[in-house]
């Protein structure tokens, strides 16, 4: 059985100016509605002049999955994507809470919570980023991109000092 490589959503610290189209972008395809809060990718302040947009990493061991007492959040195998059922979600945070990243996000209309779901594999954030700050990717690629990186550091000519 071959393995599907898991895939989320990056941004580019370089690239990303926290503009919030892709936030923009998600709420209303998701929602039918521009509300940057229902978004389910955000832009967060890092400094008082670095923003960042952040999406579900997919963790390999999720710990919103395992914090929901009701059994309302489960990580479909296969591309690791994190589903909602709500009818069993009464909102009460505790993903929200487990949630390394910040990127879960509850709906007063629904509810219940909210988790980029990759837009089934083609994320409209990612088409729609101004910047081409956003990338959807994988722990693979992102290692071979420090590899490359790191090689042509090694092999960069150096300034003489003579």
């Amino acid at each position: 059985m071959q393995t599907v490589e898991r895939k989320f959503i990056i941004a580019d610290p370089q690239k990303c100016n926290g503009c919030g189209v892709c936030e923009l972008v998600c709420s209303a395809s998701k929602d039918k509605a521009f509300n940057r809060r229902m978004s389910r990718i955000k832009v967060v302040n890092i400094e008082p002049l670095v923003d960042i947009a952040l999406a579900c990493r997919l963790c390999e061991d999720p710990p919103c999955v395992r914090s929901c007492a009701r059994e309302a959040l489960r990580r479909v195998e296969e591309t690791g994507v994190i589903l909602v059922d709500e009818n069993k979600c009464n909102g009460c945070g505790w993903c929200i809470e487990a949630c390394d990243y910040g990127v879960i996000t509850y709906d007063p209309r629904k509810k219940a919570v909210v988790i980029c779901d990759l837009c089934e594999g083609d994320p409209l954030c990612v088409k729609y980023c101004v910047q081409e700050a956003l990338e959807l990717t994988s722990m693979d690629k992102i290692a071979e991109k420090a590899r490359k990186s790191t090689v042509k550091k090694l092999f960069a000519p150096t300034e003489s000092t003579y």
